[in-house]
């Protein structure tokens, strides 16, 4: 192998960012594959990263460069709430398993997923890099937030310790193609995508949860994936940095139901029901420190990349997760 190649190996490959950073490596003229290098994407399949042997065997095989670390225990609300220990000691021992292989195969760069669950539950908005440590995370889900933060913590100690060249990015709301649609495990675009389809087919209403009124930042799963990209490549601190829409960019669940009637060309019956908690009011993320260092980043608007992914979801309806 020529000392110019780079192989580059993405965790949790079959994923919503995975699929998405595959689609854009494949794609896209500005932020897609190079010269010298070869993407190798991981599933499940390929060996269960929570053994440290199967782990080990993993980077044996490949020798990556260069990893973009997306695989990760998940779940909704109600399974964080019932196993918080699982969700912390699982992904503790995935996050060290590919820190410390990294670290032993000479990995060049590791940029790993975090989420803003991190962020301490009471805070001042808009949330930035600097506020990850200063309280603790919402109890419901305080495992998978801990496990998370302690990413970071690797990935200075690594630095220190021995010079690697660890860092993370954290996304604020991601979706588009190869989400998961479930109704009801699944985040609040795809479920709705996937009630909204329910309802056209079967000519019943499609009633949303809740005022409409909470504010999110939503990023597509294809500008996240560039983001991701230009950070293996140009992002040179160890502290996370926030991958997001500017806030300015939020959106009502409102629109989001509004935007996904018309996307699906829905006429039935459309309303909310008031009775439903909406949940957090807004978790605003700031986007300043990125778009200092990336400052002619282009994001996708969001009705077009919301229609891009309800035609994936209409031509993919029969094999998708749901």
């Amino acid at each position: 192998m020529s000392p110019a190649k780079s192989v580059i190996l993405v965790t949790g490959g079959s994923g919503l960012v995975g699929k998405a950073v595959q689609w854009v490596v494949e794609n896209d003229s500005k932020y897609g594959q190079r010269e010298g290098e070869e993407w190798v994407y991981l599933t499940s399949k390929d060996g269960n990263l929570i053994d440290p042997a199967a782990t080990k065997a993993i980077f044996e095989k490949y020798r990556p460069t260069h990893v973009i670390h997306l695989a990760a225990k998940v779940g909704g609300l109600f399974g964080n709430m019932a196993a918080n220990l699982d969700y912390f000691r699982d992904n503790l021992l995935i996050n060290d398993n590919i820190l410390f292989n990294a670290k032993e195969f000479g990995v060049k760069k590791v940029v790993s997923c975090l989420s803003t669950c991190i962020f301490p539950d009471k805070t001042s908005y808009p949330i930035d890099e600097t506020m990850v440590h200063q309280g603790p995370p919402h109890d419901s889900n305080y495992g998978y937030s801990h496990s998370k933060r302690m990413v970071d913590v690797m990935n200075r100690a690594y630095n220190q310790q021995y010079g690697c060249n660890f860092t993370s990015v954290i996304p604020t709301n991601v979706f588009g193609p190869h989400d998961n649609f479930h109704l009801v495990n699944s985040h609040v675009i795809p479920g709705l995508i996937h009630k909204c389809y329910l309802a056209q087919e079967n000519g019943t209403p499609f009633i949303m949860a809740g005022t409409g009124r909470p504010l999110r930042q939503f990023i597509y799963s294809r500008d996240l994936a560039r983001l991701f990209i230009w950070t293996l490549r140009e992002y040179n601190e160890i502290t996370p940095l926030i991958l997001s829409v500017p806030e300015e960019e939020e959106v009502s669940i409102k629109q989001v139901g509004d935007s996904i009637v018309k996307a699906m060309g829905y006429t039935g019956d459309y309303r909310f029901d008031t009775s439903k908690a909406d949940g957090q009011y807004k978790k605003t993320a700031s986007n300043k420190k990125l778009m200092s260092l990336n400052p002619d980043f282009q994001f996708t608007p969001f009705d077009v990349a919301l229609n891009e992914t309800v035609d994936w979801f209409k031509e993919n309806v029969d094999t998708i997760r749901k």
